[in-house]
């Protein structure tokens, strides 16, 4: 599966109110593992930022001067994204302002002719219900770095929230724990020994650096996925361990 996750900044709120997309960050994703394709633009919005937007952007109409209107780069963009999945934090926004600029040229149709989205805030949400589930709560909640984060930036922001996404939906997989897949086994007959012909197993002290390696391997688990499946497994104290 081809997944691009995407984040745009814009002039303001509301695009009813004739606000222009700025920016549009996209990460790639191929079988959920980042390919290392980006696709960046800057975007010249041919009008005034609202109040408030800009502080939040950091981007000013100086530094867009020089920037390709939306129609310059619609093609390159909706190439990029064709036949893709799209994994945006609160899809509805995005969408309306990019449907918004696509209204504005002819036959470019809307995003969704293009590629399916799926919103990454329902899915927090039903994982995190009541919960703030804001980009920066989620990365917070879910170990993801965002320290480079001071402003809002679309592709800083879907960076992110493709660390986010695989967090959020895959957990342990995400941390190097998924092996690849193995063949079913075929279903066979084991005659095995008696109870009482097993021979008492032997007790092995855990070795005091493979126990902490193992605790903190433990911990990075808990810190992305919430718990770990040693948190349910009744496994003893850990200075009463034996392997």
């Amino acid at each position: 599966m081809r997944q691009i996750v995407l984040d745009t900044e814009t002039t303001g709120l509301e695009w009813r109110k004739g606000n222009r997309v700025v920016e549009i960050g996209c990460v790639e994703l191929v079988e959920r593992r980042p390919t290392g394709r980006t696709w960046h633009q800057y975007i010249h919005p041919d009008r005034e930022f609202e109040a408030g937007a800009q502080e939040v952007t950091g981007l000013t109409l100086d530094f867009l001067a020089d920037k390709p209107r939306f129609a310059a780069i619609a093609d390159e963009f909706l190439d990029f994204i064709e036949g893709a999945e799209l994994v945006i934090h609160n899809a509805a926004f995005d969408i309306g302002f990019l449907d918004y600029e696509l209204s504005m040229l002819d036959g470019r149709g809307r995003i969704t002719d293009r590629a399916t989205v799926l919103d990454s805030l329902e899915l927090a949400r039903q994982r995190f219900p009541g919960q703030r589930n804001s980009l920066d709560a989620l990365c917070r909640r879910l170990g993801v770095d965002n320290a480079a984060r001071q402003l809002h930036g679309a592709l800083l922001d879907a960076q992110l929230l493709a660390e986010v996404y695989l967090a959020l939906t895959s957990g342990q997989t995400e941390l190097g724990l998924a092996g690849p897949a193995m063949p079913e086994p075929s279903v066979a007959r084991i005659d095995l020994p008696r109870a009482a012909a097993l021979a008492p197993r032997p007790r092995v002290a855990v070795d005091p650096v493979e126990l902490e390696a193992h605790l903190a391997r433990v911990a990075a688990i808990r810190g992305r996925a919430g718990t770990a499946l040693w948190d349910d497994a009744g496994a003893p104290a850990p200075e009463a361990s034996a392997l």
